[in-house]
């Protein structure tokens, strides 16, 4: 199952909830949310770190010492390190993915914002960015926060999700859909 296509699981959601009440709290969300937006994104960019935060090879030392070195190089908040290394040392690093998705989505909804995770087969540029940008703000009257994932298999196009609302102009789907009107004859 490809990554976007995992449900949110319950415990990432509750984790997601325990970091953002912690850092509401501590008047800590802006910092907090930039650790864990950098952690994923290294995550996601480095096969490696992948690896580590997943298999459940590696020891629970290993994985909180790779973890803390990283924190400690991008001068992370110290509530976002304890919270990783909480998560680690409960064997959870697996859920950091989803967890950081899940925060996202808690900050948006706590700074009035709506939440599209975009698709594209191709990276976007400032210009489709911001084009894109406008379009979500005018159909939904309220600032989008835009999570882009790239997926070459779309071929071209994309897909913007927003909540339960799904908008599919990708390529693939195009061609799927002629296929099935042709076999139908």
């Amino acid at each position: 199952m490809s990554r976007d296509a995992q449900p949110m699981s319950g415990a990432a959601s509750r984790y997601a909830t325990a970091i953002f009440e912690l850092a509401r709290d501590e008047n800590a969300l802006d910092a907090v949310a930039k650790d864990l937006e950098v952690l994923g994104k290294l995550i996601a960019s480095s096969p490696d770190l992948q690896r580590v935060t997943r298999s459940p090879v590696f020891s629970r030392e290993t994985q909180a010492k790779a973890m803390d070195e990283i924190l400690t190089k991008g001068k992370a908040h110290k509530l976002t390190c304890h919270f990783i290394l909480l998560v680690t040392k409960n064997r959870r690093l697996f859920l950091l993915d989803a967890i950081v998705r899940a925060f996202g989505v808690l900050l948006a909804r706590h700074r009035g914002e709506i939440v599209a995770q975009v698709t594209t087969a191709r990276s976007l540029d400032g210009e489709q960015m911001a084009s894109l940008k406008a379009a979500l703000k005018q159909a939904y009257g309220r600032e989008p926060r835009i999570d882009v994932r790239v997926d070459p298999t779309l071929l071209a196009g994309l897909v913007v999700r927003v909540g339960s609302r799904m908008i599919d102009s990708s390529l693939k789907t195009k061609l799927a859909n002629l296929k099935l009107a042709l076999a139908r004859g």
